[in-house]
């Protein structure tokens, strides 16, 4: 019983470490904007930061998991879900996170699971429960109030375009994990993120090369120190503790856990980047926050460990 706790505890440690820096990637992108840098610029230095941790990880995992061998169609899963739940979900918030704020941003991704239970009811004909319906009422209530006091705090324009990129990798990324749902189970999740991550690498480097601007590879040493960050503390640390958090304690813990994300994104965007933090602003964060877990909870977490 005592080592069950113990490692219930180191779970729910991982998990919300793994959280805290996933959130925290936002202001750290923010701040490689305060140089001379655009979207893919910025991620193309921290997936090259990243890209040698993943090799790593990725030869790890085939060297334990070689009795389960990766067939042509787990290839092509990987391939396509790299390219959808990573490339295109960190292109579009790299791309908004040049017009919101910090805050906006995570308030916004963090709706992906209510996207999840939308695109399975419109594509999978899955039936959506009065509670869902409600969390779901709660959910956009709450980036509505957020969205509007953005609005009021600066440019309309320029926030409606950063929430529409921000809303954008949301959805892509809620399509990844109902793409990736029937391959993580029999591959595992360490495995298949990180050959995901690996795939959505190479594609960042290929988009960095024919349509990036090379004059941006020359930066400021604190530049390259935030990139490295930006690659390590808030990418691969993050998957791999989470990862072994969901081992752990399952998924629905996790994703409880998982929740102090935006909290902790407005608290660390108001210190390191001067956004305020509203009544608004913390009322929409916590509308948003009651109607995802309300949402995940009523999921009876069949990727819980046995």
């Amino acid at each position: 019983m005592e080592e069950k706790e113990s490692s219930d505890w180191k779970g729910v440690s991982l998990v919300l470490v793994g959280a805290l820096l996933f959130s925290a990637k936002a202001v750290v992108v923010k701040l490689t904007y305060r140089y001379e840098i655009t979207a893919i610029g910025s991620l193309f230095f921290r997936m090259f930061f990243a890209f040698p941790f993943l090799v790593w990880i990725a030869w790890k995992e085939e060297s334990v998991l070689n009795k389960i061998k990766l067939t042509r169609k787990d290839w092509s899963s990987i391939i396509l879900m790299g390219i959808v739940g990573y490339y295109l979900a960190s292109l579009f918030d790299f791309l908004g996170l040049q017009y919101i704020s910090a805050g906006l941003e995570r308030i916004i991704l963090f709706i992906y699971p209510t996207l999840v239970v939308v695109l399975s009811f419109l594509f999978l004909k899955k039936k959506i429960t009065s509670r869902e319906v409600f969390s779901l009422l709660l959910t956009y209530t709450g980036v509505g109030l957020a969205y509007g006091q953005d609005v009021q705090l600066g440019s309309p324009k320029d926030v409606s375009l950063g929430a529409f990129f921000i809303l954008l990798s949301a959805l892509t990324y809620a399509i990844y994990l109902m793409g990736s749902g029937s391959i993580v189970p029999r591959l595992g999740a360490k495995r298949f993120t990180a050959w995901s991550l690996i795939v959505s690498s190479i594609v960042v480097f290929l988009h960095f090369l024919v349509l990036g601007n090379w004059k941006e590879v020359i930066q400021p040493p604190d530049f390259y120190a935030l990139a490295f960050l930006m690659g390590t503390l808030n990418t691969v640390v993050p998957a791999v503790f989470v990862s072994a958090g969901i081992k752990r304690v399952g998924s629905k813990t996790a994703a409880i856990v998982g929740s102090i994300g935006p909290m902790s994104t407005l608290f660390l965007a108001y210190v390191f980047l001067d956004e305020p933090i509203t009544v608004v602003h913390s009322l929409g964060t916590l509308l948003v926050l009651t109607g995802v877990f309300w949402i995940s909870s009523a999921k009876k977490g069949k990727s819980d460990p046995e």
